[in-house]
């Protein structure tokens, strides 16, 4: 086992066949003067002139602890914002983003969040009527603010949220308070920013240009999220700025994210690339954060590290009681946990059994919930350094515009009453064909190729526990990792890894038909149509990309289509 104790909270790794590689790798950086080349953003980590312009432009996330820490005012002006928006007796924040964007905030709130004297804070990450609807008749328009939060400012989910939420205040609220009840995050010199500034939003806070949305947790975009959910940006960015100053400064060998890092990327190299995380449920939404970081940063030139987030965890026995796991030799464990919480029960056993079959295990605890400032920054480093074992740039994302394009695409051919409409082409789930269809796509797959649900469905907590049985049902069956994400949100986070990463997933894109269509202000479109425009575009990208796909239409009742769909599956497995 390798130990190291640092302001990130303490690191422990245990490795089995890995270990020999990653302490050479790191003792190479050492001569390499890794650590410090990468804190003077040294863009010949990655690549060789000339440059890719995100190596240029893009590595301003390295100096975010140190510019907040020394520009106190920025700090004090979301504080003044936060008092400001309790005071006007708001009680329901709203936050439009997707991605990086939104994510990081999402953490915040489920660690710091419905606290005494603060607002309750919702990020909305779905473009789905139901979702739409649902938080519009969960909140009083007069007490709620919509926090729209956008990178470049022109996100067409973000805006047509924001267009939506817009309309809906200008109905219920008189027009000289309707721009009070918004606010914004963006990038300097933004669209978005231009329009904040014309309808009288109540705050505007501008990120500097040079920050990636994915590497944005410590820039305004996670921070006035953090304290709306009642943190303390200023301790946040203390932390983070004694973590960059300490251990995440030091050599490569005593580097904790130097160390994941190495971990992290010469496991994918041997095959080990689908990282699953073991989460405490007091920091359970922190690897969705990781995930979108990790795989829009590595799923690029045919590689890539796939993450792995709320998989159902188990233990099988034989027929004499002995443990052991259904996990294949392409894993590569983290385990996430928090001082004076306790784990819950069986999850030292498994961690332990993991350990004895040889996976690697990765224990990251944290010692104080404002670590997680700093616990964010070592995973952006780690992830930038894993890019540098895998031979990829990853502050970049090259397949992400392939969807888009065909998402207008389809979107025009349903505007129009094309072929694509309705279920745009997917397979019924009452279909009389959809064992066969199941079977043929799964077609006896096995490790290392892996499963990924996609669920253009509104999020729901039946929902996920409907995922998590079909997920346990292709783990058991076929031994293949899962993962799930509700688009369009993974969009935004694994989109790029499916298309531009290694070509060993198989994806199960599931659609429903949502009865209301929620107009989109300002357009000729509306919501309903805009989600299926998504769906059948990233469908299509995958398809060019030559991924395996199958697309299933769940109808108007989704979880009863599920239900059928759990129960074909496992005829077809």
């Amino acid at each position: 086992m390798t130990e190291t104790d640092g302001n990130t909270g303490v690191l422990s790794l245990v490795l089995g066949e890995l270990g020999n590689v990653v302490e050479k790798r790191l003792a190479r950086w050492q001569e390499e003067r890794f650590a410090e080349r990468m804190w003077r953003k040294d863009p010949t980590l990655w690549a060789r002139e000339p440059y890719p312009p995100e190596l240029v432009d893009r590595l301003g996330w390295l100096s975010l602890p140190f510019r907040l820490a020394r520009r106190s005012a920025e700090l004090s002006a979301i504080e003044r914002f936060v008092e400001e928006v309790c005071a006007a007796g708001i009680n329901r924040v709203v936050l439009l983003g997707m991605g990086g964007s939104s994510l990081a905030s999402e953490v915040f709130q489920s660690v710091f969040g419905d606290r005494m004297g603060f607002p309750r804070l919702t990020v909305l990450d779905s473009t789905h009527p139901r979702a739409v609807r649902a938080v519009e008749e969960d909140c009083d328009p007069r007490r709620t603010l919509f926090l729209v939060a956008e990178t470049w400012g022109s996100t067409v989910e973000t805006l047509s949220l924001f267009r939506y939420f817009w309309g809906w205040i200008e109905r219920e609220c008189p027009r000289r308070e309707v721009g009070g009840h918004f606010a914004a995050v963006t990038d300097s010199g933004s669209g978005l920013g231009e329009l904040a500034r014309e309808q009288g939003f109540r705050a505007l806070f501008e990120v500097p240009p040079d920050v990636g949305s994915r590497y944005s947790a410590l820039s305004e975009l996670g921070l006035v999220g953090a304290a709306l959910a009642g943190a303390k940006p200023g301790t946040l960015v203390a932390r983070a700025r004694r973590a960059a100053e300490g251990s995440l400064s030091a050599a490569a060998p005593n580097n904790p994210a130097l160390f994941l890092g190495a971990a992290l990327g010469e496991a994918a190299r041997v095959g080990r690339d689908k990282l699953t995380f073991i989460a405490h449920p007091a920091l359970a939404v922190l690897p969705a954060w990781i995930e979108q970081l990790v795989a829009e940063s590595t799923g690029k030139e045919g590689v890539g590290i796939v993450p792995v987030v709320d998989e159902p965890l188990w233990m099988l026995a034989d027929e004499k009681g002995v443990p052991s796991t259904p996990y294949g030799d392409d894993r590569f464990f983290v385990r996430l946990s928090l001082e004076g919480v306790k784990d819950p029960v069986g999850v030292g056993a498994l961690l332990g059994e993991l350990e004895e079959e040889g996976h690697p295990v990765v224990r990251l605890h944290l010692a104080s919930r404002m670590d997680l400032g700093a616990q964010m920054l070592l995973w952006e480093i780690a992830t930038a350094a894993a890019g540098v074992i895998l031979g990829i740039n990853p502050f970049d994302q090259p397949d992400v515009e392939l969807a888009k394009h065909r998402a207008k695409e389809a979107l025009a051919e349903e505007e129009a009453g094309g072929a694509s409409a309705g279920g745009m082409g997917a397979l019924p789930v009452e279909s009389g064909g959809l064992v066969e269809a199941l079977g043929q796509w799964i077609g006896g797959a096995r490790p290392p190729r892996y499963v990924a649900l996609q669920t253009f469905l509104m999020p729901s907590v039946l929902t996920d526990q409907a995922l998590d049985r079909l997920r346990r049902l292709i783990t058991e069956s076929t031994g293949m990792t899962t993962t799930a994400g509700y688009g369009p949100r993974f969009l935004h986070s694994t989109g790029q890894l499916h298309k531009g990463g290694p070509d060993t997933g198989l994806f199960l894109q599931l659609v429903d038909r949502p009865a209301d269509a929620l107009p989109i202000p300002e357009t000729e479109t509306d919501l309903r149509t805009l989600i299926r425009a998504q769906a059948v575009g990233d469908a299509r990208a995958l398809e060019e990309r030559g991924r395996r796909v199958l697309r299933i239409d769940l109808g108007a009742e989704p979880l009863e289509g599920l239900a059928r769909l759990e129960n074909a599956l496992r005829s077809a497995v």
